[in-house]
């Protein structure tokens, strides 16, 4: 009988990555002439990506980006910032032990990011973690992405799983937006990148640390979603 899958988002949900990733867009600041931006600002905006935290930055500081600037600028960031893998990024505490439970139990276990595939393999190839997911999936390993479902389901697939069955993990509305439209339970970590607690976007489940996403749980909330599925099938 096929197991679930658990799909972790990364950055902010797995691994910690907020300190090179605003590093990598502080040394792009610099280059332009603008001042660093104060990391405790930044950081809960760290998961919308370089292109928002750019705009952000050029937006706080009354600076305007002019036509073709930030493709520019978005190069020189993925460059910095790949060049400094893995930096000062670490595993959230407890996450290695909550992957090994599931595992252990027969679940599978992949990564579904709104970063760049390359740069998401990069990272947890440096952290020498890449042996324990069977698929990790990024921005551009298809033709969509996080909120369109598709992005998780054919994840799932590509980890040998059944799509119809996982429990998505993540840190922001948009995790949680991609769990719900591809009818998948999602437990949501409160301490990633949001501005927003995310209680507000009521995932199943919400979690301060890793030593709550038990094996127990996840088979609940996977239960639970089945059952839904099946309600909402019948009718």
């Amino acid at each position: 009988m096929t197991r679930p899958t658990i799909v972790f988002d990364l950055d902010g949900t797995l691994i910690d990555t907020a300190p090179d990733l605003i590093e990598a867009i502080n040394h792009t600041l610099a280059g332009e002439g603008l001042a660093a931006a104060d990391a405790d600002w930044l950081r809960p905006y760290v998961g919308h990506g370089g292109r928002a935290m750019i705009e952000r930055c050029y937006a706080v500081q009354k600076r305007v980006l002019k036509d073709g600037d930030m493709a520019r600028l978005l190069e020189v960031f993925i460059a910095r910032y790949g060049d400094t893998m893995p930096g000062l990024s670490r595993p959230y505490p407890g996450v290695l032990d909550a992957i090994d439970r599931f595992a252990s139990a027969g679940w599978r276990v992949a990564i579904c990011t709104n970063k760049l595939e390359e740069l998401a393999l990069r990272l947890i190839a440096s952290l020498e973690l890449s042996d324990r997911f069977q698929a990790i999936c990024g921005a551009d390993t298809f033709a969509f992405r996080k909120p369109d479902p598709r992005h998780l389901t054919e994840t799932i697939l590509r980890a040998g799983g059944n799509a119809g069955l996982g429990l998505m993990v993540g840190d922001s509305r948009t995790d949680i937006d991609t769990a719900k439209a591809a009818g998948l339970p999602v437990a949501a970590v409160d301490f990633g990148y949001t501005d927003r607690h995310v209680r507000e976007f009521e995932p199943s489940l919400v979690i301060s640390h890793f030593d709550e996403l038990t094996v127990e749980a996840g088979e609940r909330l996977v239960a639970a979603s089945q059952g839904t599925r099946g309600v909402r099938e019948r009718s």
